[in-house]
């Protein structure tokens, strides 16, 4: 039984890591300020965990937090690309900042690892596919920017400190509980609601740029891999699914399990989004032992199967209306 914080924990993937960690009998604590977590997430393992309510740019209730773990999983972020054109600082703030914050918590109060939730983005708009982990970065958003300060902040720390840090690439992660509610929503809840409602799905650019979809459970056995594994630390690791989706395959996937035959609307393209995106999982596969369980029509089953139904509430998950996706990295 080891203790766990999760910052971050009442979010989309970190309360799926949240439930994954009770479920393997660990202490868990969710480190979470509820500005884009939802706390209804974790209504299944409420009795089950610790919640400490707090924000990553402030670094004594960060050090509060992780007081006693020995393994973070650092989920906490403002995850989105347009929203960090629109607000760069605060993207900056909770992405760059809070990841040191939680850094020089976990060496000062001798956690043993800490696993960083990474992203994609930071390859930027490189034309090599599929994308490896010693490619070039090249961030083309302030999101892009901040989550690569990050793992060089992860790095800096293994190397300087001895702290343990394993950096995760996530590639496009989807699932139930991720909202199409927001105005920075991820792509895949968004077209889904849309098209259950009889709506075109809004496509920005031409329809044919694509992502490595990876679904969440998949992103979770990467972060309960990557906190055991041993001779990891300092690397960093694609997690995806290892084939890429453009955003009309998408959508005629959706309508074939839908039954329905609705067409996208265009719109212009979005800066600071990156062309196609794909990942070498070899790395992965071979030190972590991961191995992605779900394609991208299972996964959506399950989504669909989510947002038909009920969220943990008892509250109905259809909406009257959802603002335009983006496509994350």
């Amino acid at each position: 039984m080891t203790v766990c914080l999760v910052t971050g924990g009442a979010g989309f993937i970190g309360s799926h890591l949240v439930e994954a960690l009770v479920e393997a009998d660990h202490l868990v604590r969710v480190f979470d300020n509820f500005s884009t977590g939802n706390a209804t997430n974790l209504d299944g393992v409420r009795d089950r965990i610790e919640v400490v309510e707090g924000d990553l740019t402030d670094l004594q209730a960060v050090r509060l937090a992780t007081r006693g773990a020995e393994i973070v999983f650092h989920q906490g972020a403002l995850a989105s690309v347009p929203r960090s054109v629109a607000d760069p600082l605060a993207t900056h703030a909770a992405c760059a900042n809070g990841t040191l914050h939680v850094l020089q918590a976990a060496r000062e109060t001798g956690v043993r690892r800490v696993v960083y939730a990474a992203s994609s983005s930071a390859y930027g708009a490189s034309t090599k596919l599929p994308k490896s982990e010693s490619d070039p970065t090249l961030p083309l958003s302030p999101y892009a920017a901040a989550k690569l300060a990050g793992e060089h902040y992860c790095a800096a720390f293994t190397q300087v400190y001895g702290l343990e840090t394993v950096r995760l690439r996530y590639f496009n992660v989807f699932g139930p509980r991720q909202s199409p509610d927001s105005a920075y929503a991820a792509v895949i809840p968004l077209f889904l609601q849309a098209m259950l409602e009889g709506r075109s799905p809004h496509v920005h650019g031409d329809g044919q740029q694509s992502r490595d979809f990876t679904f969440v459970e998949d992103a979770v056995q990467a972060n309960l891999l990557a906190a055991e594994a041993p001779g990891v630390s300092g690397k960093v690791y694609n997690i995806a699914c290892g084939r890429r989706t453009s955003l009309l395959e998408l959508i005629a996937l959706m309508n074939r399990l839908l039954g329905t035959d609705i067409l996208p609307s265009y719109r212009d393209p979005r800066p600071g989004d990156v062309r196609h995106s794909q990942a070498d999982i070899t790395r992965a596969q071979a030190e972590l032992g991961y191995k992605p369980r779900t394609d991208v029509e299972r996964g959506l089953r399950h989504c669909l199967d989510y947002l038909r139904g009920f969220g943990p509430t008892g509250k109905s998950l259809k909406r009257a209306k959802a603002p335009a996706g983006h496509l994350e990295v």
